[in-house]
């Protein structure tokens, strides 16, 4: 049983959180349930973190190959003592906002802790969550919203405690997800599910700091086919990408976006040639709170 309560302490645009009941349909009807679920783009890890806290997989291994991300994943995995002080002790504010720009963009020293941190910084106070964006309200703060505006300390405390509480059911991966997917009989057993959301063919290099290219995107789709795992991969219904999973059983829905402005955007899911697919709506999401 599903509830409206989110898990990620990430803000992303697109987040993928409310298709858990979906993926967990799958999980059923395939025998997947309370197996290893795989997530190689995990951003929020939305979805990764519902299907472990409701019981429908038994450990999650999200990677994401943005060093900040990683570090963020890993930081409330092994140092969440750490990385809760840190939130507790930093104010809001702009002066904060630039030191801890410079901490995600490298250009000076810190701890993993400190990097991961700068990342939840940034995506709690930029706008819709994204790294690159620029702060909630302008830098003069003139803005109707500031740079606090979506950054509830209890709220993402709260979230944190609960994920470390399930370290041992959690691994964490920094690695390019094509090296990733290659290597996965070395950890996954055969009881698994992979849910791939690459960056969007369309829009993702205003999005992410790690985008794709066509070539990237078809390198992946060529892996999967006639891939051991079971796989669900979601995009923007993008002609390139249908023509790269022309072959695969796909479903389309909408999805609600708000990272420049407001409106429904046409996606569609792809999934491997034997998984079964719950007759279940997908439903449409939003960016998380």
């Amino acid at each position: 049983m599903f509830s409206n309560r989110l898990y990620s302490p990430l803000r992303y645009p697109g987040g993928k959180a409310s298709f858990a009941p979906f993926i967990a349909g799958v999980m059923e009807a395939n025998g997947l349930s309370k197996g290893h679920y795989l997530e190689p783009y995990a951003g929020g890890a939305g979805v990764a973190l519902e299907l472990l806290f409701h019981g429908h997989a038994a450990h999650i291994h999200i990677n994401d190959i943005d060093p900040a991300v990683h570090a963020f994943w890993v930081s409330v995995v092994s140092h969440s003592e750490e990385l809760l002080e840190l939130l507790n002790a930093t104010p809001i504010n702009m002066d904060e906002w630039f030191k801890w720009r410079c901490v995600l963009r490298e250009e000076i020293s810190a701890t993993i802790v400190e990097k991961g941190f700068a990342a939840l910084f940034m995506n709690r106070t930029n706008r819709s969550g994204i790294l690159k964006a620029g702060v909630i309200g302008g830098k003069s703060q003139a803005g109707v919203y500031k740079l606090n505006a979506r950054f509830d300390k209890d709220k993402i405390s709260e979230r944190i405690l609960k994920i470390a509480e399930r370290a041992e059911n959690i691994t964490v991966y920094c690695e390019d997800s094509l090296e990733l997917l290659r290597r996965c009989e070395e950890f996954l057993p055969d009881r698994s599910l992979i849910y791939l959301d690459p960056p969007y063919y369309v829009k993702g290099k205003g999005l992410y700091r790690n985008y794709y290219k066509h070539d990237d995107h078809l390198m992946i789709a060529e892996t999967l086919k006639n891939y051991k795992f079971p796989w669900v991969v979601s995009y923007d219904n993008a002609e390139e990408i249908c023509e790269m999973y022309q072959l695969s059983k796909s479903l389309t829905y909408g999805l609600n976006y708000t990272a420049q402005r407001r409106y429904v955007g046409n996606e569609i899911m792809f999934f491997s040639h034997n998984l079964i697919v719950p007759n279940m709506k997908i439903p449409q999401t939003k960016l998380v709170s």
